[in-house]
């Protein structure tokens, strides 16, 4: 939950702070689950002196990690700020889950920083989905360094891990530091800068002891330094500077230092530097390059921004004294703080007692619509994790925290009341896998649609959804852990609830023409009932719908009753024939009938039509039709025969595939049944290591092969 003693005095005094948006750093890190992100993290604070240890404020969870569903999973659910001074800077830690399932929460960090540290862990490697997000950090000019963790571990191999992140990423990744090893010649007890040439060493603990390297070093790293120096000279902007080395001219280190944070501010350059965070060994070398390396605010180039009505603007400028124009990054909802909302101000300074303008783009579908009100910010947070430090203002360029929001969600725009503005919103993946939820009781029904309703606001990775034909109250996440979460969120809510199989929207047909004679004569307490009708069914093209045709000669049916007929015809197409399923695509004619001239009424010729229906249903054979999706999956090259051979065990169509160029993906296209697709985000992502994502939309409903038809008529007579 979110720590606070008071509206007004909150735990945690301190908050780091600066004055101008140059001496800010937003950092968001990225990696695989269990790669050491959180650990990293943790450790960072710990050496800046934010925290006085790693570890967490309470036993089994971490300053950032304090979500019972992230303890219970035993890793990063949801996005967290971890902010710290280094020197005169200050650095915005954004730590992301690895999962694929919380994309949501990597997108959302994606979005607040300005660049990323990628994590890979030197007894894992690198994995394709890290790849993945490393070329499209690439596509968008995203400065980038790594850090080679878990050093400490009986099975890490540092020169494995650089090497695999030298072919995984492309050129210019280059290590700026070397590993040195203890006496006994195992554990990294230093570092040994490439570029300064001298050593860092951690045996007696952090911070470490800092000398000259001993001849016997620079043998062994005269190569990667050689490599090095030739990469930072290529992106130098001094065209002298190549010719000068190529000659013999030993470049100084205050030549080379300068180009080196250049080019990594820019995007062209991506330094490695090797870390443990149990030991401490290259936590400052680190810190120093997001400091001095990575772009300040200033540099980094801002969202589009419009007004609410879609008029343009003029681009707006990182300036602490512009208009308010700020973003919603993030929206949890804590039970005892209510709303929290994890800011990026982009232009102005947010301060307390200040009204808003909060406006959203819609997003329909996935139960945010468009919305706009003004409101009055009360108080300014530094968030460290859970943690809410009360400050003065949030500058340009920097991240904040506000609560109790009424309306503000994931994505919104915060800006000014008397100029309201709308910034472009970041792509946030579809979700794609379906879970049916149930209030276990009637009284947990407003309780679970209230909640439900915040779950939503907040994530725009799910998604509500009341489905009309089967009737049930679906919840579209990214997978099976994100499901869980948000299920555990609801539970702890205090909702009761279930969930049960997803059911899809399957249909009837007729495939032959028949008629049904419909009879409804009954005697009850003095009154009778009389009605009787004879239709005619034929099926109609698929998509036609439903037509009602009157072709009744001399009255057979009083013009008053056919209306009645009708009526009772529709309303068992809705109820279905032979599965419980809407009927559709058929044309119904009355043509014949008898009435009475007391006892008929409009009950009775509702139910003798409906009855005619399943009377004619009993002639003609019923089709059961389901629905047909095209997908598009994007997936590397090496999984495209797998894929293309997993859909058609799916009963799908293969309509061709696209090849990626070197380092993009390749798009397989099919069109398949939505009764295959229930799992196939869980089924694509195990088939894929994870790589694979895919879009659907519906295309048609077409018949089912008669065994699955057989087998779902039955079900239904069981249930009946």
């Amino acid at each position: 939950m979110a720590q606070k003693t008071s509206e007004k005095g909150l735990a945690g005094a301190g908050a780091p702070a600066v004055t101008d948006p140059g001496r800010v750093r937003n950092v968001v890190l990225v990696g695989h689950s269990g790669s050491g992100k959180t650990t990293l993290v943790e450790a960072l604070l710990s050496a800046s002196g934010t925290i006085p240890r790693a570890g967490g404020v309470t036993e089994g969870t971490t300053v950032t990690d304090h979500d019972p569903a992230a303890i219970r999973q035993q890793r990063s659910v949801a996005l967290a700020c971890a902010p710290l001074m280094h020197g005169d800077v200050k650095i915005n830690l954004l730590d992301t889950p690895g999962y694929a399932d919380f994309v949501g929460e990597l997108r959302a960090g994606l979005r607040a920083a300005d660049a990323a540290l990628f994590v890979v862990s030197a007894v894992d490697g690198v994995d394709d989905s890290t790849v993945s997000l490393w070329e499209e950090c690439a596509a968008v000019g995203m400065p980038r360094a790594v850090a080679v963790t878990r050093l400490d571990h009986p099975r890490a191999d540092y020169d494995q891990a650089l090497q695999d992140c030298q072919e995984a990423f492309g050129e210019n990744v280059l290590p700026i530091y070397q590993p040195m090893l203890a006496d006994d010649g195992q554990a990294v007890a230093g570092l040994l800068g490439l570029i300064t040439l001298r050593v860092l060493d951690y045996s007696a603990g952090y911070p470490p002891r800092e000398g000259e390297a001993e001849p016997e070093h620079l043998n062994p790293i005269a190569d990667d330094r050689n490599t090095l120096i030739e990469g930072i000279i290529a992106e130098s902007e001094d065209e002298t500077l190549m010719d000068r080395y190529l000659g013999g001219e030993l470049i100084s280190t205050d030549a080379l230092i300068p180009d080196l944070e250049k080019a990594v501010a820019r995007g062209n350059f991506y330094p490695v530097v090797p870390v443990c965070s149990g030991t401490g060994v290259g936590l400052d070398a680190l810190l120093d390059v997001i400091a001095s390396g990575f772009p300040s605010p200033l540099e980094h180039d801002l969202p589009v921004v419009t007004g609410v009505d879609g008029s343009p603007r003029p681009p707006l400028t990182c300036d602490p004294s512009g208009p308010l124009v700020a973003e919603v990054v993030r929206t949890t909802i804590d039970r005892h703080v209510g709303r929290v909302s994890l800011v990026r101000v982009f232009s102005g300074t947010l301060r307390p007692d200040q009204t808003l303008h909060v406006s959203g783009h819609g997003m329909a579908e996935r139960g945010h619509p468009d919305h706009d009100a003004d409101e009055r910010v009360a108080h300014v947070y530094s968030p460290l994790g859970a943690q809410l430090r009360e400050v003065p203002s949030c500058l340009a360029g920097d991240l904040c925290a506000i609560t109790k929001s009424g309306s503000a969600e994931t994505g919104d725009t915060l800006s000014g009341k008397d100029d309201p503005l709308l910034m472009e919103p970041w792509r946030m993946p579809e979700p794609l896998l379906p879970i049916a939820v149930v209030a276990k009781t009637r009284s947990d029904e407003d309780a679970l649609a209230k909640n439900l309703a915040k779950l939503v606001a907040g994530d725009p990775t799910l998604r509500l959804e009341r489905n009309a034909e089967t009737h049930q109250l679906v919840l579209w996440t990214m997978g099976e852990s994100h499901a869980d979460v948000v299920l555990d969120r609801l539970r702890s809510g205090g909702v009761e609830l279930d969930t049960e199989p997803v059911k899809v929207a399957l249909r009837e047909t007729f495939g032959s023409g028949a008629k049904g004679h419909g009879r409804h004569v009954k005697q009850s307490g003095g009154h009778g009932q009389y009605a009787v009708c004879d239709i005619e069914v034929e099926p109609l093209p698929r998509g036609e719908g439903f037509q009602f045709v009157d072709r009744v000669v001399g009255g057979a049916v009083p013009h008053n009753y056919i209306p009645s007929v009708e009526k009772g015809v529709r309303a068992q197409l809705e109820r279905g024939l032979a599965a419980g399923c809407p009927v559709v695509d058929v044309k119904v004619t009355l043509y014949d009938g008898k009435a009475h001239s007391v006892d008929s009424s409009d009950a009775a010729f509702q139910t003798a039509g409906a009855l005619a229906l399943r009377a004619a249903a009993e002639q003609g054979h019923i089709t059961l039709l389901e629905p047909v999706d095209e997908i598009v999956v994007r997936v590397p090259e090496a999984y495209v025969g797998a894929v293309m051979s997993d859909l058609s065990g799916r009963r799908g169509r293969p309509m061709g595939s696209e090849s990626g160029g070197e380092g993009e993906a390749s798009l397989v296209r099919a069109e398949v049944p939505a009764t295959e697709l229930v799992r196939y985000a869980v089924e694509l992502r195990a088939l894929t290591s994870g790589t694979g994502t895919f879009t659907r939309h519906y295309v048609r409903h077409e018949p089912m092969p008669p065994h699955l038809a057989e087998a779902v008529r039955k079900e239904h007579a069981v249930a009946r």
